[in-house]
């Protein structure tokens, strides 16, 4: 297996610290990660959105592991994404069930089918839940605090 993390792997061990509300649990929730999850929320943290790249066959793939589904091999990549890519599907969650999302609700969790083939969630930014269409265009941009938001394209 390859990993091309570079200096943000080594500098934590290869994985990213759980980040923990200072206001008494009132923030919103930042992604932890441990062991691949980390490594990809360690390139969220560097404003680069990459995704694991098969060396064999060539196929992309989300929720990172180490063996690919389409061939079996654990050789891979790390390969930046273009973010591009259109809704697959949505939810409209009208009942925060953490106190961080209570200002937020209504809020859409979407998942986008990016250009590379994968899939991904994230909250709709700049879009209201009632203009979601399948197949709209859109774009995954990476936040300054690590995290991901999806936003019309």
């Amino acid at each position: 297996m390859t990993s091309a993390m570079g200096d943000a792997a080594e500098s934590d061990g290869g994985s990213a610290k759980p980040q923990v509300a200072s206001d008494g649990g009132s923030a919103k929730p930042l992604p932890r990660g441990e062991g691949l999850w980390g490594e990809f929320f360690a390139f969220c943290g560097q404003g680069e959105l990459r995704f694991q790249r098969c060396e064999d066959c060539r196929t992309w793939r989300h929720m990172p592991r180490d063996g690919c589904r389409n061939c079996g091999s654990t050789q891979w990549t790390w390969q930046r994404s273009n973010g591009r890519g259109r809704i697959y599907t949505w939810t409209v969650t009208h009942r925060a069930l953490h106190p961080g999302f209570a200002d937020d609700v209504p809020y859409a969790a979407v998942i986008a089918e990016l250009d590379e083939g994968v899939r991904i969630t994230a909250l709709a930014d700049g879009i209201d839940a009632e203009d979601l269409r399948l197949g709209m265009p859109v774009q995954v941009v990476v936040r300054d605090d690590g995290t991901y938001q999806i936003t019309p394209r």
